[in-house]
C-alpha cells in the first residue's frame, strides 16, 4: 500500500502561544458506484490525527500516529476502511493537531526551535478497488472549535464553534477554502507503525469532590509549606481526587450548561497544605516567562460551553495526575459523572505478578506497574506530565522490568528506531528520543545514558529469542563504539555524561556531585555495554564485530582495575555503596576477589544503615545482597522508614513511584517516574523465584531460586508465557517452607535453594510440584 509523500496543510501558518490557531479540519467527497470489494487507506497526520469515514471516527487509538522527530521517521497508520464506505457519496474526514509536529510548549527542551517543526500537515493515500486517490489541493479545510492544543501546555474548545455533521457526505462544504500543498514537509523516512496504538484502558470515578471557597493551583515552589502564588487564587473550586495517579485526560459532562460557559479543569498530581498544586510540574527558572507560561497553559483544558447537556473530551493531549481543579461549575451542575478520568496508554499485555505477607512490598509493586504503564505512551517517556521526554538512561535501567511485567517488545523496538534514527554521523545519539536538536553532547547523556542501545536488544533477546533485534541493531551499537573511543580521557576512561542520578545526598553537597564519581560510572557502563555486545554479536554470528568489541572491554577492564580500584583495601574510588556495587555487578573483580569486594559492600551498608546510591546503585544492589544470602538486608532497605526507602511512599498514599527520596519539607519532584522501579523485578525474581531464561541461551527455561526473607511468611508470583502461566509461591510452615510450582508445557526449569535450605531436586517440566523445604540448623 503506497505512503503518499503529497502533504497537504490549511495553511502555511505555525501555532504558539503568541499566534494561536485553531486545528484545522479537512474533507474529501468522493462517489462509489458499488459497494468494494476492498478498500484500504494510509495516511500520516501530523503532528496528530482524527479520522473519520462518513462521520465514523475509524481513529485507531488517541494521539495518532506514532510520534517521532520527522525530520527521522514519519509514521504512517493503515486502515481497512470497506466496512464504513456505502454506494453513492463518500466523505473522508481528518482533524490535525500540534503533536511533535509543532511542540511549541516544549521550550524546556528547545522543541520551539526545532529543525522539524512546522505547520500541521496531511499526507493521505486511498486504494477502494481500482479508484485511487491522494491528498492533494482537492481537500477541503476548516478551522475546527479546537482553538488551542499543546501536548505539554493544555487544549481549549469552544463549542461554540462547532459545525454540525462536518465528516458527513451531505455536509456543504461550500465556503471551505482549498488545502494548499505543505512548503516544508516532513523529510523523513516514511514508516508504517509496528507499535501497538494507544487505549483508553479504564475510567476511573472521583473518591471525593470538595468544594473550597477559595484556592490557588500552584504555589512559590514544590516543598511543604510553600506559600500560594497569590495571582494563581481562584473562587468556587471543586477539587476532585481520583485516588490515582495515572497517565490521561479527563471526561467532562455537563447538564444545564449555559451559553458561553467557561470551564476550566487543571491536572496536578501533588496538594501543599490540602491545596491543590502544579507547582512540582514547572520549571521554575530565572526567566519569568517560563513561570508564566506553566501557570496559564501546563496541563490546563478549557471548555466554552454552547448550552445544553453537553460532554467534552479533549484530543491531541495527555495528562499526568491524580487531582483536578475545577473552576467555573455551577452547584447544580455537580453530578456523579460531573467529571471522570480517562486512563490511557499504550495497548499493552501485562504479564507478572507479585504478591506477598507485607502490603509495603505489595503496594510498591502496583505503584511500579502504575509508573511503567502511565509512562507507556508510544515512546517509554520519563514522567507522564512536566516532561513526557524519552529519557534514554531511564529506560536503560527499566528495560528488563518493563519486559518482565509488560509483552512491550513491539513498543520498545519501535522506540529504539527512532534511537538510532537520531544517531549523528560520529556515533553520538541524544539523551532524549525523540528531540529536535536539544540533548546531544555535554553535559547530557554519556555513557550510563547511552547503554540503553545495549540493554534495550539485551533485554528483549533474553525474552524472545529472536536474533533479529541484534542483527537490526548491529551497525548502530558499533557506530556508538567507535564513537566512545574518540572519548577517552586521560586516564583511558570516560568521565563526560551524567552519573548516579537521584543520589539522596546529592542536594545536601555544596557542590551537588554524587558519591560516585562520574569516571567510575560511566567507564564501568562502557564496560558493561562491550561485554553484552559481545555476547549478542557472538549469538547472532558476528564474529568480527564480536572480536572488536572484546578486545576492547578487555583493555578497558584492565585500565579500570588498575586506575579506580584500591586492591589494599578493595575499596572502589568513591568509597560509596554505587562505586562498589557496580564494579561488583559489572564483574570487574577477579573470581578470587569478589568475596572481599562484597565484605566491603557490606559494611558500607551496614555503616550507613540505609540506601546511599541513586538510580544507578539500585538497579543492582538488591542482587547483590540477595547474593550474598544477604536477602534481609536487601528487604530491609526497601522496607524500612529512612529518608532513603520506598516505603516512605507508601506510608505518605503516592500510588506511583517518584522521581527522587525526599524527605519532609524538600522540594517535591515528579511522583510518577518509572526508573526507580527495578524492585519489582527484584520481588518477582529474587522474592518468590522466577528467573526467566537466567543464562539468556534458552527463552523456553527458567529458575525457581526464592530466598526468605525473615520479615516474610509467605511470597507468591506468576508469569504468562504465551501458552501457559508459571506460577511460584511459598510459605512458612514453623521452621520449614512449603513451596507450590505449576508449570506451564512450554517451558522447562530447575529449583536453586539459598543456602541454609534443602529438599529433593530433580527438573521442573509441566505440572504442579510441592516441596518441603527444610531450613537446616
Amino acid at each position: 500500500m503506497k505512503l503518499s509523500s503529497s502533504f497537504i496543510c490549511a495553511n502555511h501558518e505555525i501555532a504558539d502561544f503568541d499566534h494561536q490557531l485553531n486545528a484545522p479540519m479537512f474533507r474529501k467527497t468522493f462517489e462509489l458506484d458499488s459497494l468494494p470489494k476492498n478498500a484500504e487507506l494510509t495516511i500520516c497526520g501530523l503532528g496528530f490525527y482524527e479520522l473519520y469515514i462518513n462521520g465514523i471516527n475509524i481513529t485507531k487509538g488517541p494521539l495518532s500516529p506514532y510520534i517521532s522527530n520527522t525530520d527521522h521517521v514519519c509514521y504512517y497508520d493503515l486502515y481497512d476502511i470497506k466496512q464504513y464506505l456505502e454506494k453513492g457519496k463518500n466523505t473522508i474526514g481528518v482533524i490535525l493537531g500540534n503533536g511533535f509536529r509543532n511542540c511549541f510548549g516544549g521550550f524546556v527542551w528547545d522543541f520551539e526551535k526545532a529543525q522539524c517543526r512546522g505547520p500541521v500537515t496531511l499526507a493521505l493515500y486511498c486504494e477502494i478497488d481500482d479508484i485511487a486517490f491522494e491528498s492533494d489541493s482537492s481537500f477541503k479545510t476548516h478551522p475546527s472549535p479546537i482553538i488551542f492544543n499543546d501536548l505539554r501546555m493544555g487544549y481549549q474548545y469552544d463549542a461554540r464553534l462547532e459545525i454540525p455533521d462536518w465528516a458527513m457526505p451531505d455536509f456543504d462544504d461550500y465556503g471551505w477554502d482549498n488545502a494548499v500543498l505543505c512548503l516544508t514537509p516532513p523529510k523523513g523516512e516514511r514508516k508504517l507503525s509496528a507499535a501497538p496504538p494507544i487505549i483508553i484502558k479504564d475510567e476511573l470515578y472521583p473518591v471525593s469532590v470538595t468544594f473550597h471557597e477559595k484556592m490557588p493551583f500552584s504555589h512559590a515552589d514544590s516543598s511543604d509549606n510553600s506559600r500560594p502564588i497569590e495571582r494563581t487564587i481562584r473562587e468556587n473550586i471543586y477539587l476532585f481526587d481520583f485516588g490515582k495517579n495515572m497517565s490521561g485526560v479527563t471526561k467532562l459532562h455537563i447538564k444545564n450548561a449555559l451559553p458561553g460557559q467557561k470551564i476550566t479543569i487543571r491536572h496536578g498530581e501533588i496538594l501543599i497544605n490540602n491545596e491543590f498544586s502544579m507547582s512540582n510540574l514547572m520549571f521554575c527558572s530565572a526567566e519569568e516567562e517560563f513561570v508564566n507560561r506553566y501557570i496559564d497553559y501546563a496541563q490546563c483544558d478549557v471548555y466554552i460551553c454552547r448550552g445544553g447537556d453537553e460532554t467534552f473530551v479533549p484530543k491531541f493531549k495527555y495528562d499526568g495526575f491524580r487531582y483536578a481543579y475545577v473552576e467555573g461549575l455551577l452547584p447544580e451542575q455537580l453530578q456523579n459523572d460531573t467529571l471522570t478520568y480517562l486512563v490511557e496508554y499504550t495497548d499493552t499485555k501485562e504479564r507478572a505478578g507479585f504478591g506477598s505477607s507485607d502490603e509495603i512490598l505489595n503496594a510498591l509493586f502496583d505503584m511500579t506497574r502504575n509508573s511503567t504503564l502511565s509512562n507507556m505512551v508510544h515512546i517509554p517517556t520519563d514522567c507522564p506530565h512536566r516532561e513526557k521526554n524519552g529519557w534514554t538512561g531511564d529506560v536503560s535501567v527499566s528495560a528488563e522490568h518493563f519486559l518482565l511485567n509488560t509483552d512491550c517488545v513491539d513498543f520498545l523496538s519501535e522506540w529504539l528506531y527512532n534511537v538510532s534514527k537520531a544517531q549523528t554521523e560520529n556515533g553520538d545519539f541524544p539523551a532524549i528520543v525523540p528531540t529536535g536538536d536539544w540533548g546531544y553532547g555535554e553535559p547530557y547523556a554519556g555513557p550510563v545514558w547511552d547503554s540503553v542501545c545495549i540493554n534495550i536488544p539485551y533485554a528483549i533477546y533474553k525474552y524472545t529469542g529472536d536474533k533479529k533485534i541484534i542483527t537490526d541493531n548491529a551497525d548502530f551499537i558499533m557506530r556508538y563504539f567507535n564513537y566512545l573511543k574518540t572519548r577517552l580521557n586521560e586516564n583511558g576512561l570516560f568521565s563526560h555524561g551524567l552519573g548516579d542520578w537521584v543520589d539522596p545526598l546529592r542536594r545536601y553537597r555544596t557542590d551537588y556531585a554524587t558519591a560516585a564519581p562520574v569516571e567510575v560510572t560511566s567507564s564501568i557502563a562502557v564496560y558493561r555495554m562491550l561485554v553484552n555486545a559481545a555476547f549478542l554479536f557472538k549469538e547472532a554470528n558476528l564474529i568480527d564485530k564480536r572480536e572488536q568489541v572484546t578486545e576492547f572491554s578487555q583493555s578497558l577492564k584492565k585500565t579500570i582495575r588498575k586506575k579506580l580500584i584500591d586492591f589494599d583495601t578493595y575499596i572502589v574510588d568513591g568509597n560509596c555503596q554505587t562505586s562498589q556495587g557496580y564494579a561488583i555487578w559489572a564483574e570487574i573483580f577477579e573470581e578470587n576477589e569478589i568475596d572481599r569486594a562484597k565484605t566491603v559492600l557490606l559494611d558500607m551498608i551496614k555503616h550507613d544503615k540505609m540506601l546511599m546510591c541513586g538510580m544507578i546503585g539500585r538497579r543492582f544492589i538488591f542482587d547483590i545482597l540477595t547474593d550474598m544470602g544477604e536477602t534481609d538486608w536487601a528487604y530491609k532497605l526497601i522496607v524500612s522508614r529512612d529518608i532513603t526507602s520506598y516505603s516512605n511512599w507508601v506510608l505518605k498514599g503516592y500510588t506511583t513511584l517518584c522521581e527522587s527520596f525526599t524527605p519532609d519539607g524538600i522540594k517535591v519532584d515528579s511522583r510518577n517516574h518509572h526508573f526507580l522501579g527495578d524492585i519489582s523485578r527484584w520481588m518477582i525474581e529474587r522474592v518468590a523465584g522466577i528467573r526467566i531464561n537466567p543464562t539468556c541461551l534458552d527463552v523456553t527455561s527458567f529458575e525457581v531460586a526464592p530466598s526468605f526473607p525473615s520479615g516474610l511468611s509467605f511470597a507468591n508470583a506468576y508469569f504468562d508465557y504465551e501458552s501457559g502461566r508459571l506460577s511460584v509461591s511459598w510459605e512458612r510452615q514453623g521452621e520449614n517452607i512449603i513451596l507450590k510450582v505449576i508449570v506451564p508445557s512450554c517451558c522447562h526449569g530447575v529449583l536453586t535453594l539459598p543456602k541454609g535450605y534443602t529438599t529433593t531436586d530433580g527438573p521442573l517440566t509441566e505440572g504442579e510440584y510441592t516441596f518441603t523445604i527444610i531450613k537446616e540448623n
